[in-house]
C-alpha cells in the first residue's frame, strides 16, 4: 500500500476514485449534482497554490481511504495549522491501520512543513476514530462547531 499527497496535476481518473470514496461517506442523497459538486472541490483543492490537500492511501490502482485538509492560520497557534475536514477509509478496508498511516503521513507532512498544529472535529459517539486520535497524541478540545452556508 502507498500513502502520498496527491499532486496538482492528478489525471482525472484518480479524481474520480476521490470522489467515488468521498460519496459512499455522505450520508445525504447521492445525486449527480452532490459528484460534480465534490468533483469541483477535489479540483480547486488540487490548483498550484492551494491551501488545500488530499492524501491517498492507495493499493493496487484502488483510492482504499484519504486524508483531506486545508491550511489555516491560527492567532492562538501564531502560525499554520492543518484543519483535517475528512478522514475516511472505504468500509470493506476498515481495520487494517489504513487510517493510522494516513494521519501519520498528515502528521509527518505538518511537522516538515513547520505547522503549529493539527485540528479536527469528530462526532462525540465515535468511540473508533477517537481512540485512533489518541492513540497519536491528539486531545480533546471542548467547542461547539457552527456553520452558515450561502
Amino acid at each position: 500500500m502507498k500513502v502520498y499527497q496527491v499532486p496538482a496535476q492528478a489525471d482525472d481518473e484518480l479524481q474520480k476514485k476521490i470522489a467515488d470514496l468521498l460519496m459512499q461517506q455522505m450520508t445525504r442523497t447521492h445525486t449527480e449534482e452532490t459528484y460534480q459538486t465534490l468533483l469541483n472541490g477535489i479540483q480547486q483543492s488540487l490548483q498550484e497554490g492551494s491551501l488545500s490537500k488530499i492524501v491517498v492511501a492507495e493499493e493496487h490502482s484502488t483510492v482504499l481511504g484519504l486524508a483531506f485538509f486545508n491550511i489555516g492560520i491560527s492567532l492562538k497557534k501564531g502560525g499554520k495549522y492543518n484543519w483535517l475536514n475528512d478522514l475516511f477509509v472505504h468500509k470493506e478496508h476498515r481495520n487494517r491501520g489504513i487510517a493510522k498511516k494516513i494521519l501519520l503521513h498528515v502528521i509527518r507532512w505538518a511537522e516538515n512543513e513547520g505547522l503549529k498544529g493539527i485540528e479536527l472535529q469528530t462526532g462525540i459517539n465515535n468511540s473508533v476514530t477517537k481512540h485512533l486520535y489518541n492513540s497519536l497524541g491528539f486531545h480533546d478540545i471542548i467547542s461547539k462547531r457552527y456553520g452558515f452556508t450561502f
